[in-house]
């Protein structure tokens, strides 16, 4: 049997969810998605639990005022049912499966006394339910809005009443009243004039005789909860707007009479703002933006903070630095980051705008990161400063895709998107072109350089495996299957290696004579795309697209336990040295940290 095992961190936000990063009542703990998965992390200490229950990306998540319930909702394919769960905070366990919705939950609230949750359904749906918290069931549900508006993409509940609840959305603002006796809710559309907006967000005040509207115009329009009518609306000039793509939070002090008095302090944070939630009575609040970052806001300095960070782009590759477990790399689209491991904290962030790093390595004597790119070009940084030491240009004419350094650090075995093998001397101030190896007709995806530096294995999408004597500059074997290569391993002995790909299989082969020894079923579903081994050869791990990390007996070719905790396809993975840790990443941005467990 399989042990199932949970992440033990993880580094990132789907920021791209609105309103997604959320403020627990109890001051201590902020709940963010992360694909099908919800974060709940202890602000102080950093600690994280994953409510795992979902089959798709989370779409929403709330909090019940009492901090006894979580909510949240996702995403699914056109057609079926989404799923809402309902999660008890104190015990992480889930407490109901709520399914009515069709497509997509758009939105969730809990009702002023958590008697409540009120669900909204996305564009093909089009629907709000009202649900009874304590019985987990349906009391009644209802279009969100007229056949001639827009849809409601935003719900928000009453500050002090069970039974009242506002939804918005493009051209649309409605005020709702529940009539439990009959099982039904009422809804009277609130009158703007010759205003036409799209709704952003909510706020009802907290006497709820008013609510305020944010428009993706820019303006704020303040309403009378009981008559229905806008009262006010303002600033004249979009002053919520984005500028230069970095985005200004402003805090709206009144609105009140037919002139509109505003007070505005500016912080600046990076991408656009998805959410703001405020900590206990507001003294401190946290903002999340787009490009996947957490800030905090202390609110008397107003002064940001950042407190968490990660890759808003797909991660293709992770590499621990020789002897240490404490540090490690990871590059993306426009960056290579460098992680603290006991901290999970972004020490070093390396920026090369509007281009992709496919690939990186550590030399061994640590004294710089060498790293593959889209443009063709191979740039070696300073790990401590991130600054640049040297360019190879025009090292590959479809760009970098494979990079690896040998133990000596005097040598660079690049691969090319044209499928050639390059050999690159690395001196002092000299970096040149040792040798050119054709033999691959498709791109290389990954190398590994045996201890001796003499010989190398290169992987590639044309169904090859090439072992290469890296002195002599010939092939000695070649491996041939119905597959793209993505990952290739040297058993620590160096008699044999282990090869995945989209097949699905796992090999074994001889180094020797290039002979197959053995075939495993590495995954039910889609293409394998990392893998990693210890350094005593007893064990391996692969990652793919099933979104599950496997632990491998070697020898007796069977998986000894299963990590479930990604919701995008895992692209790579390391064992970090000394076993401490297995780091994956993968395409939807998330890097996941997990205990390595102990050997049986």
């Amino acid at each position: 049997a399989e042990d199932e095992n949970l992440p033990l961190s993880l580094l990132s936000l789907a920021g791209h969810v609105p309103c997604g990063l959320t403020c627990h009542p109890d001051k201590e703990h902020v709940l963010y998605p992360l694909g099908c998965t919800v974060v709940i992390q202890e602000l102080d200490s950093k600690k994280q639990t994953f409510l795992h229950g979902h089959t798709n990306n989370v779409s929403c998540v709330v909090v019940s005022r009492n901090g006894l319930y979580v909510a949240s909702g996702q995403v699914t394919f056109m057609g079926f049912k989404a799923d809402i769960i309902l999660w008890d905070f104190q015990r992480k366990e889930l407490l109901a499966r709520l399914s009515l919705h069709k497509g997509k939950i758009e939105g969730l609230a809990f009702s002023a006394n958590s008697l409540y949750l009120l669900s909204l359904g996305g564009q093909d749906d089009g629907s709000v339910v009202v649900w009874r918290v304590d019985k987990r069931e349906a009391v009644c549900g209802s279009p969100a809005s007229a056949c001639s508006a827009g849809s409601a993409t935003i719900v928000v509940c009453s500050s002090r009443r069970d039974e009242m609840f506002v939804t918005a959305g493009n051209g649309t603002i409605r005020v709702w009243e529940l009539d439990l006796a009959n099982r039904k809710i009422h809804p009277t559309e609130c009158q703007t004039g010759q205003l036409r907006r799209v709704i952003m967000c909510v706020k009802v005040a907290d006497d709820d005789n008013y609510f305020y509207v944010g428009t993706s115009s820019g303006d704020v329009l303040k309403l009378n909860t009981n008559n229905k009518l806008m009262t006010d609306y303002g600033p004249q000039k979009g002053k919520f707007n984005s500028i230069n793509g970095r985005w200004k939070i402003s805090t709206l002090r009144s609105m009140s009479g037919q002139t509109s008095a505003f007070s505005y302090r500016k912080i600046q944070v990076q991408g656009a703002v998805t959410s703001l939630t405020h900590r206990g009575q507001g003294h401190q609040f946290f903002v999340g933006t787009n490009e996947c970052q957490i800030y905090r806001v202390n609110y008397t300095a107003f002064k940001e903070e950042l407190i968490a960070a990660c890759h808003n782009e797909a991660v293709h590759d992770i590499v621990f630095p020789s002897g240490t477990s404490d540090l490690f790399a990871t590059c993306s689209k426009n960056d290579i980051r460098v992680w603290h491991t006991p901290e999970n904290r972004e020490l070093l962030r390396i920026v090369i705008p509007n281009m992709i790093c496919h690939a990186i390595d550590f030399m061994r004597d640590g004294k710089s990161i060498i790293s593959a790119w889209n443009d063709g070009k191979i740039r070696a940084f300073m790990p401590e400063s991130g600054r640049l030491m040297y360019v190879i240009n025009h090292a590959h004419s479809l760009g970098v895709t494979a990079i690896a350094a040998t133990s000596d650090c005097k040598r660079i075995i690049s691969g090319g998107g044209e499928g050639q093998v390059r050999v690159w001397e690395i001196r002092e101030k000299i970096h040149k072109l040792g040798e050119i190896l054709k033999e691959h007709v498709s791109a290389v995806s990954c190398i590994k350089i045996k201890k001796d530096n003499q010989e190398c294995v290169t992987a590639s999408l044309d169904g090859t495996c090439i072992i290469w004597d890296i002195v002599r500059f010939i092939r000695k074997q070649m491996i041939l299957a119905n597959t793209l290569f993505k990952c290739v391993c040297y058993h620590p002995e160096e008699y044999q290696i282990i090869t995945s790909g989209t097949d699905r299989r796992i090999g074994y082969w001889e180094v020797f004579d290039g002979s197959v020894i053995r075939e495993l079923e590495g995954s039910a579903s889609g293409s394998i795309n990392g893998m990693d081994i210890t350094s005593d050869g007893a064990y391996f791990v692969t990652g793919g697209d099933d979104h599950l990390v496997k632990l491998w007996d070697y020898n007796e070719g069977a998986v000894t336990h299963v990590g479930v905790g990604h919701s995008g396809n895992i692209s790579r993975l390391k064992i970090c040295p000394g076993n401490k840790y297995i780091v994956s990443v993968s395409a939807d941005g998330a890097i996941l940290l997990w205990k390595y467990p102990d050997s049986r």
